[in-house]
């Protein structure tokens, strides 16, 4: 087991002269063996005698404020680090400027380079160019075949969109890979999914390096865990990960329905400790995709869209079912996505059929008759706030009229619902401030008000959504602790977003540390 696992968390350890969100009284918070033993008014127990004995590390916090540990519930963990490294088209206004943009970094590289940041794909053959994050939803020019293999001189270039439903291609890339395209250039769902796997099959020591880093920003930011539902058999992935010595958080790693099997033959269910593990792996959710999205307008709906066409249901409500009964009798908790409306209602029945408590991925679109299911049935929300902000433009072009229903935090969590935020990385930044901003806010610093605020959530519902519904450090906690240097009741809109924060402990044990 690694020697830097949770089980090998130090002994003792006190946090003094902290304060707990919103309150202005003083306390100690003494830890053992990674749980939190006591908390007790500053100084009134004074740690000097076990310090002294050489039992308790005594950390002076000097008034600042501590939180429970962070989680991002949605996270697709390769792809985010991997994204790290290939070109940015976020910033794309239209077809004509992301070609624009990835002709231009071919200029700086040079066509005949075959190494180096923004490539990916195994060696074999040659590297391919990868750019990430376009949003071909909001452009009122369209993706073609013509204008990406005019822009890249017959480098190989696969783009990626920012939800990873669609993929686009050039005419030299889809002969590398081996997959048919029409006229406009693009792979959607299944066929772009497998895509982006291979685009991604680099040296493990070169994506492992690229999570390690990715993992200690986001301890950063106050993260201690995540539901990683990067599209592999994932376990494995991540054991070689801990063994090579990654502890920035805990990691929940989901199964899709192609390893369920392998994963029942294994013995293994969801919440179970991965052994070799070091306290930091546990199996994850049965991930089951049942529509698309909504950028790609494949997210299976009630209505239309404008351009016609009501999306995709890749799973039949029988075929859902069938494997919703196969997780409850195989003890995997299912994790739904479901985005569009009509998706949405399919989920619902099923889960109703099968007797089974889950989660729901996105919700993004929900009908207001399906509000009141999501706490008849004792399902999760789980939600990407981000999503509101980055999607507005595009919820209200296809689902014009009806966006008071979309990303309804606040009607889900009224209707009992438990929520549970994340980012969907590289979707969003796997940045839990960001999200619990817009959670709160419904809207971000660049001028334009906030979308839909009657969906907004308090900050102290956003920090339970984010923190697996614990509101404050208590007695038999896992000492997962987020230190900050401003009370995040307090702070402005402006200084939550970008929260500073000081520490973060997993189990008592420091992953990110500065200040003091």
């Amino acid at each position: 087991m690694p020697k830097n696992a949770v089980s090998a968390a130090q002994p003792g350890l006190a946090l003094t002269s902290v304060r707990q969100p919103g309150e202005m009284t003083l306390c100690d918070i003494f830890i053992t063996d990674g749980i939190v033993a006591r908390i007790v008014p500053a100084g009134s127990r004074g740690p000097s005698a076990e310090a002294s004995a050489g039992g308790l590390d005594v950390v002076d916090l000097d008034g600042r404020f501590v939180i429970p540990g962070l989680w991002d519930e949605h996270v697709h963990m390769t792809q985010w680090a991997l994204a790290a490294g290939r070109i940015d088209l976020s910033g794309a206004g239209s077809a004509r400027e992301a070609a624009a943009v990835v002709q231009s970094q071919l200029n700086e590289k040079g066509s005949g380079a075959a190494e180096g940041r923004g490539y990916g794909g195994a060696a074999a053959g040659g590297r391919t160019l990868v750019g990430v994050g376009f949003r071909d939803a909001v452009w009122a020019d369209m993706p073609s075949l013509e204008l990406l293999d005019g822009a890249t001189a017959g480098v190989p270039t696969a783009l990626i969109s920012h939800d990873l439903h669609c993929v686009w291609l050039n005419t030299a890339a889809a002969g590398r890979y081996g997959v048919a395209v029409g006229a406009d250039g693009l792979l959607r769902e299944d066929p772009a999914f497998e895509l982006t796997r291979e685009l991604g099959r680099l040296p493990d020591a070169a994506v492992d390096a690229m999570v390690r880093d990715a993992g200690r920003a986001a301890a950063a930011r106050g993260i201690v865990g995540i539901v990683d539902f990067e599209m592999v058999w994932n376990r494995d992935t991540w054991l070689r990960r801990i063994a090579a010595g990654f502890d920035s958080f805990r990691v929940d790693a989901g199964v899709y329905p192609q390893d369920l099997d392998r994963a029942v033959g294994a013995g293994m269910r969801t919440g179970q400790q991965v052994p070799e593990g070091g306290g930091l792996l546990r199996v994850g959710p049965l991930k089951v995709l049942i529509d698309g999205s909504l950028n790609t307008r494949t997210a299976y709906c009630v209505d239309p869209y404008p351009h016609g066409g009501r999306g995709l249901l890749t799973v039949s409500e029988p075929e859902l079912l069938e494997l919703l009964v196969r997780a409850r009798d195989t003890g995997f908790v299912p994790a739904v996505h479901a985005i569009g409306d009509g998706a949405n209602e399919v989920a619902l029945n099923a889960f109703a059929a099968a007797g089974i408590p889950g989660r729901i991925e996105h919700a993004q679109f929900v009908r207001q008759q399906d509000f009141a299911r999501f706490g008849e049935l004792g399902l999760t929300a789980s939600v990407q706030p981000a999503h509101a902000l980055d999607d507005r433009d595009a919820a209200d072009s296809n689902w014009a009229g009806r966006t008071e229903r979309a990303f309804p935090l606040r009607s889900l969590l009224d209707a009992g619902a438990t929520l549970a935020l994340g980012s969907d990385a590289p979707v969003a930044a796997l940045e839990p401030w960001t999200a619990m901003s817009a959670a709160t806010t419904r809207a971000r610093q660049d001028g334009r008000g906030p979308w839909h605020p009657e969906q907004a959530l308090t900050r102290q519902e956003a920090l339970a959504a984010s923190s697996r519904g614990r509101r404050r450090i208590s007695v038999g906690d896992p000492a997962d602790v987020v230190v900050l240097d401003a009370d995040p009741l307090a702070a402005s809109d402006a200084e939550f977003a970008a929260m500073p924060v000081a520490a973060t402990l997993v189990a008592g044990r420091f992953t990110h540390r500065v200040g003091f």
